[in-house]
């Protein structure tokens, strides 16, 4: 069964949040605000925060740079996961992996569909892994966010999550 272990130190890591689009201002990031909420409240810090245009090749650069930097252990971006022609954010965060990570967007998409039906299977919410880095792209809405953050990643982001955690592995994410 799942849990949380009280023996064990919570670890907090250091995230870095993207938004994709084309049209959003940090005055109206209502996805972003929700991540960063949810992020700080569990004790986590947020060491990064931009708005990217739905350009694959911006996004790339964007993600290169921060799987680049030893101070960060997670990316999540919200938006641009969609099927419209401007939906790039999968191609890109693919284009940087070193691994995937099937079972988010699976997860993620099971989770979904308990809330949202058969609309769900709109979603490419992707994960994987570069640079022993963490990425994580979620839908653009707010809701979508707090469904990834709540039932997935508060607990696989928490050192202290039984039987096992994204963050236990940091520490082994770059051997060969």
């Amino acid at each position: 069964m799942s849990k949380i272990d009280g023996s064990r130190e919570f670890l907090p890591i250091n995230i870095a949040l993207m938004t994709v689009s084309d049209t959003r201002t940090r005055a109206d990031d209502k996805s972003g605000d929700t991540l960063f909420e949810r992020i700080t409240n569990a004790g986590h810090n947020v060491v990064a925060r931009e708005i990217i245009s739905d350009d694959k090749t911006l996004i790339e650069q964007q993600l290169k740079l921060w799987i680049n930097d030893s101070e960060i252990d997670v990316v999540i971006s919200t938006g641009g996961t969609g099927l419209t022609g401007r939906d790039v954010t999968p191609e890109a965060f693919e284009a940087v992996y070193e691994k995937s990570i099937p079972g988010f967007g699976e997860l993620f998409r099971m989770l979904s569909y308990e809330k949202i039906k058969t609309s769900t299977i709109q979603s490419r919410a992707t994960a994987g892994l570069a640079g022993g880095t963490y990425l994580f792209a979620l839908p653009g809405s707010p809701g979508a966010c707090r469904d990834a953050w709540d039932d997935i990643l508060v607990h696989q982001l928490d050192s202290r999550f039984r039987p096992c955690n994204f963050v236990e592995l940091m520490p082994r994410l770059k051997e060969k």
